[in-house]
């Protein structure tokens, strides 16, 4: 029996619906914060609300909210937002690329973090089974003490590299998946590392078919798109609208060459909508709504164009194989 466990409780896959499956709704993320970084903090839950309502005016059910702990997560303001706009939203347990944060939220994280001042000193201070307990906590009792449970768990690793406390943070989440079931997602920076997290994870024992690889987009080489999906993995494009490192065009050109050689039930699309700059009712950004009502009709008809059914592919990538990904197959 599968499902899939969002904030509000577990739901079937048949109900995810049309799902954004890499976003951030609120956060505050330690190391922008203490740079004063402010485009980087998304702070206002009704601010955030509004971009989310949008979505969900154009036909959206289900964000996947991939905020970890180490990147200043809001559990309660995203839930609360579920609650009120009635929309699913799946959340993360688990850890981003790097635990260099320093003291300024200490404080607010006292109960996890303790006497350490950093999250490197607590990776650092853990051994892999005590960050593994702590990663299944969140799946199964809830995330940061609170009652709501995380639908996936994540790890991330650097660019161009994988640092001891990120392998030792990937083993523990993979070893959370094999005790929970959970769905596995990654952080890849700038799209790198992908096939070195693999073997670290098959040599876990993981079963690549549970596994989501984030910013594959930003990495928009084709020949090593095809290595990950061989494996089975889902690959999320989730650099929708970001023209800074790439056009669309390139975007969909990656998506269809995965299509043309036999992997459209691997494809994931989102935003990774991050930044005020990036949200509508912050700072006048495209917002949440643009992948669901502008990037979508511009997919469906540069596919009908190259000779593929438009359409289909987008209720795949967005409805299909989100249901597939997110669920928990015990």
């Amino acid at each position: 029996m599968s499902f899939i466990r969002t904030l509000r409780g577990d739901i079937s896959p048949k109900e995810l619906g049309f799902t954004y499956s890499h976003e951030h709704i609120v956060c505050r993320p330690p190391f922008w914060l203490e740079k004063e970084a402010h485009d980087l903090l998304l702070e206002d839950k009704e601010k955030s609300k509004l971009d989310v309502n949008d979505f969900k005016s154009h036909g959206g059910k289900t964000i996947v909210d991939a905020t970890a702990i180490d990147y200043g997560r809001d559990v309660k303001a995203v839930q609360e937002i579920s609650e009120e706009l009635d929309i699913h939203i799946v959340g993360t347990a688990g850890f981003n690329k790097s635990f260099l944060w320093n003291a300024k939220i200490q404080k607010e994280l006292k109960p996890i973090l303790g006497d350490y001042v950093t999250y490197h000193e607590w990776i650092q201070s853990k051994t892999i089974n005590e960050l593994t307990d702590f990663v299944i906590a969140e799946v199964e009792a809830g995330l940061e003490g609170t009652p709501f449970k995380a639908g996936q768990v994540k790890f991330g690793t650097g660019y161009n590299r994988i640092t001891p406390l990120e392998e030792k943070t990937l083993r523990a989440v993979a070893r959370a998946h094999k005790e929970t079931k959970a769905p596995i997602h990654s952080h890849t920076e700038a799209g790198t590392m992908g096939l070195e997290q693999i073997a670290l994870l098959k040599s876990e024992g993981i079963d690549l078919s549970h596994m989501s690889f984030g910013h594959m987009d930003r990495n928009p080489d084709p020949f090593y798109h095809e290595q990950i999906a061989r494996t089975g993995a889902f690959l999320c494009f989730d650099g929708i609208a970001k023209i800074k490192y790439a056009p669309e065009s390139t975007r969909i050109h990656c998506i269809l060459e995965l299509v043309k050689k036999g992997y459209e039930d691997q494809i994931l699309i989102s935003g990774d909508t991050a930044r005020k700059t990036y949200y509508k009712h912050y700072d006048y950004g495209l917002g949440l709504e643009f992948i669901i009502a502008k990037w979508v009709p511009r997919f469906i008809e540069d596919a009908n164009r190259q000779g593929y059914d438009g359409q289909k592919l987008i209720e795949k990538f967005f409805i299909k194989n989100p249901a597939r990904c997110f669920s928990f197959k015990k």
